[in-house]
């Protein structure tokens, strides 16, 4: 690797940063090769100049990406609270140590701790409720910095045998391994390649989902294709495990696959096409039967969320676009021998879960948790109570009537309930410690109005006595796509900057799951610019109402969330005094070229489809959006090395892109924080998150003017 450039060692001494906010300063940004490449897009050419740094496994690339961070580092280490914060963060990390909900696999309970500043949480087992807990599989001693990720266990039909998978650095590629339940120890079974996927038991093996070997120094940056399932018999080499199932007509479609309460049947989840899937069955007692899709079509989602010995149950949107409750037989599984047990209600359904003999089904109502318990014969018994309005999830099983409640909200730290279905009371099966008081703080949900008309929920967090002075620091957090909720929980990184007299804004935007399948497609495709308006609404709304001003708004979001921040920054930069786009979707002119870009489109659309898809995502694409002579706010994008579902190229060439615009000897900090052995964040270490949220606060705070005490 070469050196930096003089110019970089230069920059430590031109950064003078004052004790309390942010003051005037000089930043000269690495050089950046501009090449020629040209694409033409139904007659109209648009440049990519930084195309080369899509190859990131070059020296060219990791050259820039180390002056980069030497540059960011740089800043970040003259902000004057940056030290204090990262330790008051970690000592709320350390005083949140937590055991998960019990899972019961034979005569023996399971269950998921942390100590508060491990990087990975342990699983421990206890033979009995009341037994001794010990440690079952601990992935900290899989890595020496905490890397290594459990993702996923899967416990065989006689209880005897857990296997279990991991991802390394972040990466959506998955290893799986076996375990004895009764000696802890591992077996020699080692499969390599999965990915997607789950461990589906049947007799003494698995079902599981992989692709093809990679191609190598590719392995994170290639389009995936050929999705393969496999059975794997215990004491193989996964080199011969049996091939089930693939699609060659459709390469890029994706599969997982589950054996329910009746072991005579296969079922395939196909995934990867349109805005639905299907689910396609197999009769395993017959050899030669058929995979059988028994879904209509590809428009709808199907998931199947519970089954006993003679029928499975299915949510679907089919029929009711904020879902309903089906059930079909395993002897005639065909959709139009569905029978519809629980129909379409106010709130969005979400999940269905068998404890003991009834039903507990979860809906999100204006983006809270709201539980039923259902009998099994769709009849609603009653509403269970929850604590505040929060964020619940349901675990149990049909062979107990005591059912785990995981619950949370932005002013409730995490505690998992026990509830008895049959007396309908309700008991802490596990409290957090942390030493935190809810009645300092405030919760509000607010309605504002976006541009079209459409009301647009938002929450509010901050302490209370709240001045509506137009002084107060908001951090904006969004998402709005894929059909996913932003629900309430719990998060200590907040603290601080709460504690700071910062506002925690949480939106819902139009592209998510709250309302259903309507709202959705509100902010997907052709109607994308809705989530930007909505987004653009609630900052003005913050204004408007005294909670905030200008410049006094950073605008955080990641994944589709981070395309939400880089183009709302480019259509109204001078609302935001920050902004963070984490591994963002910057390109979308480009997106479905990599790894599992191409499963987006149902909610983007491509750059291939039409001109009038072409032009309309150009309209919004950060990349392309960027304006010169514009005064943007402080940018801090966020990426990683190992991510491998939004590749790092989208954040690159997007910093790379802000940085030529603002020209040499700017005085605007337009950084790149570019992570190592990182993902696009699941898995990743208590460590690391530790670093990087200090870094993302500390520049919030400083560039909103922030003076902190800790």
């Amino acid at each position: 690797m070469n050196k930096l450039k003089t110019h970089l060692m230069v920059l430590a001494g031109m950064i003078t940063l004052g004790s309390s906010s942010a003051v005037a300063q000089s930043f000269s940004y690495p050089d950046a090769r501009r090449d020629q490449t040209v694409d033409n897009y139904f007659g109209h050419k648009v440049a990519d100049p930084y195309r080369w740094m899509e190859n990131d496994t070059t020296q060219e690339v990791a050259k820039w990406v180390k002056q980069e961070n030497a540059l960011t580092n740089a800043y970040l280490q003259k902000i004057p609270f940056r030290q204090s914060l990262y330790d008051e963060l970690k000592r709320l990390y350390s005083e949140q140590p937590f055991s998960g909900a019990p899972m019961k696999h034979g005569n023996k309970y399971f269950f998921y701790k942390q100590d508060g500043l491990q990087n990975q949480a342990v699983l421990y087992v206890k033979d009995g409720i009341d037994g001794k807990a010990r440690v079952f599989l601990n992935p900290n001693t899989l890595s020496k910095d905490g890397t290594v990720a459990l993702t996923d266990i899967s416990f065989s039909n006689d209880n005897k045998y857990m296997a279990y998978s991991i991802s390394r650095s972040g990466s959506d590629w998955r290893e799986i391994f076996v375990k004895s339940t009764s000696t802890g120890k591992d077996l020699p079974d080692h499969i390599l390649w999965a990915k997607f996927t789950n461990m589906a038991w049947k007799g003494d093996g698995f079902f599981y989902s992989a692709y093809d070997a990679p191609v190598k120094g590719k392995e994170f940056s290639n389009v995936n294709e050929g999705h393969k399932i496999y059975y794997h018999k215990l004491g193989d080499d996964y080199k011969q495990d049996k091939l089930i199932y693939e699609n060659k007509k459709y390469p890029k479609r994706f599969y997982s696959v589950n054996v329910y309460d009746n072991p005579n049947y296969l079922f395939l989840d196909e995934d990867g096409m349109a805005e639905g899937n299907n689910i396609i069955i197999k009769n395993l007692k017959e050899s030669k039967s058929p995979f059988t899709t028994i879904t209509p079509d590809c428009k709808y989602r199907y998931t199947v969320v519970a089954s006993d010995k003679k029928h499975f149950y299915v949510l679907t949107n089919n029929g009711a676009e904020r879902y309903r409750l089906m059930q079909a037989s395993y002897s005639d599984p065909d959709f139009k021998n569905w029978k519809e047990l629980v129909g379409q209600q106010t709130g969005v359904l979400e999940n269905a879960q068998i404890i003991g003999k009834n039903f507990i089904l979860t809906y999100n109502q204006d983006a809270s948790t709201h539980l039923y318990l259902y009998n099994m014969n769709g009849k609603r018994i009653r509403e269970i109570d929850l604590p505040v309005i929060g964020h619940a999830d349901v675990s149990g099983s049909k062979k107990s009537n005591i059912a785990c409640i995981s619950f949370s909200s932005f002013t409730y730290p995490l505690t998992i309930f026990s509830y008895d279905v049959d007396n309908n009371k309700m008991s802490v099966y596990e409290k957090s410690p942390l030493n935190f008081d809810p009645s300092k703080y405030e919760t509000k949900q607010v309605f504002f109005t976006s541009k079209d008309g459409t009301k647009i929920p938002m929450s509010l967090t901050y302490k209370k006595g709240l001045k509506l002075d137009g002084s107060n620091p908001v951090y904006l957090y969004g998402y709005g796509g894929f059909n996913i909720s932003l629900n309430p929980g719990f998060s200590v990184l907040r603290i601080p900057f709460i504690n700071a007299g910062g506002i925690y804004a949480q939106m819902n935007l139009r592209g998510g799951g709250e309302y259903g399948q309507q709202w959705h497609r509100a902010g997907t495709q052709l109607n994308k610019q809705n989530v930007f308006d909505d987004c653009i609404a609630a900052a003005e709304y913050l204004i408007k109402e005294g909670y905030s001003s200008k410049g006094k708004i950073a605008l955080v979001g990641g994944s589709n969330g981070g395309l939400l921040v880089g183009a709302v920054l480019n259509q109204r930069p001078d609302i935001f005094g920050a902004a963070v786009p984490r591994v963002g979707v910057m390109d979308m002119l480009r997106y479905h070229l990599f790894t599992i870009g191409w499963n987006w489109a149902p909610d983007y659309g491509t750059s291939q489809d039409s001109e009038e898809m072409f032009k309309y995502l150009l309209s919004y694409s950060p990349l392309h959006t960027i304006k010169s002579n514009v005064k943007y706010p402080a940018v801090l994008v966020t990426t990683a090395d190992h991510d491998d579902r939004v590749v790092p190229a989208h954040s690159f060439k997007y910093a790379a892109t802000l940085q030529h615009v603002a020209g040499p000897n700017t005085d605007q900090p337009l950084l790149i924080r570019i992570d190592s052995k990182a993902g696009h964040g699941a898995g990743k270490p208590v460590a690391k998150i530790l670093q990087e949220q200090t870094d993302i606060y500390a520049f919030i705070m400083y560039n909103l003017g922030m003076k902190p005490k800790f």
